[in-house]
């Protein structure tokens, strides 16, 4: 009996066969149709917005996630008096991780997590995006959220949030959110940190007394928000919000 190679089962005749060229030729030919017809099934790719849970497909080989966190939002603006001006930094781009992985690694299903980005408060200082996740295979964390500062006369400048990271595949962290300055009459907020996957919200400036600008909230997916601003006698007002997550997995055979 033909004996077959280890990985795709091609047989072949060894020493201890009868010849048989016939059979054998017949039986190489099949299996190597099997392989490419295997080979041309088309890939399968799930995108999940939302947390859920992923089934392996039958025949999957090899798995290749993208797991992309939250953005963290921008700080808010605090309300502002005569002669005063206010501004919230830019929140931290959502960290992104990704792997390609065998899919004899992975059991029949895998619960996957997807990050909301992170919620603009007025007046207050942004708040951190979710992460996202592959069961424990890929894991991003959301970039932290804008800081948000009590109005002054004497000029200041407020850092912004970090970008996330992540803990399982290979990672690459977002980007930090920007600084906000502000002085009596000019006010300028920092805008939103870049993820992989997704730009930060534009910065803003003002120097008329009694304006607002609401921050720009961060792009998808994983931007982060950008500050909020607001001059002389202005209300508070919220930074942007950070850009929602996504986990990507495309499945190959």
């Amino acid at each position: 009996m033909a004996g077959t190679t280890p990985v795709y089962a091609l047989p072949f005749q060894d020493g201890n066969d009868a010849p048989n060229g016939p059979t054998l030729g017949e039986g190489l030919a099949v299996a190597v149709e099997t392989q490419l017809s295997r080979m041309d099934t088309p890939v399968n790719r799930q995108v999940f917005t939302s947390g859920g849970s992923w089934t392996k497909p039958a025949g999957a080989k090899s798995v290749y996630v993208q797991a992309q966190a939250g953005g963290g939002a921008g700080g808010g603006a605090a309300a502002a008096s005569a002669s005063q001006s206010t501004v919230g930094s830019g929140g931290g781009g959502g960290g992104y991780a990704e792997s390609l992985l065998a899919a004899t690694a992975l059991g029949s299903s895998v619960t996957v997590t997807v990050g909301a980005g992170g919620t603009a408060v007025s007046g207050g200082a942004g708040g951190t995006g979710g992460a996202a996740s592959f069961g424990s295979h890929v894991v991003a964390s959301g970039g932290t959220g804008g800081q948000a500062r009590p109005t002054s006369v004497v000029a200041f400048g407020i850092p912004g949030g970090a970008g996330g990271g992540g803990t399982a595949g290979t990672v690459f962290t977002g980007g930090a959110g920007g600084s906000g300055w502000a002085d009596a009459v000019l006010g300028i907020s920092g805008e939103g940190g870049a993820a992989h996957l997704g730009g930060g919200g534009a910065g803003g400036r003002t120097q008329s007394a009694g304006v607002t600008v609401v921050g720009a909230v961060g792009g998808i997916y994983g931007g982060g928000g950008a500050g909020g601003l607001g001059a002389g006698a202005s209300s508070a007002v919220a930074g942007g919000a950070g850009g929602a997550g996504i986990v990507i997995v495309t499945t190959y055979f």
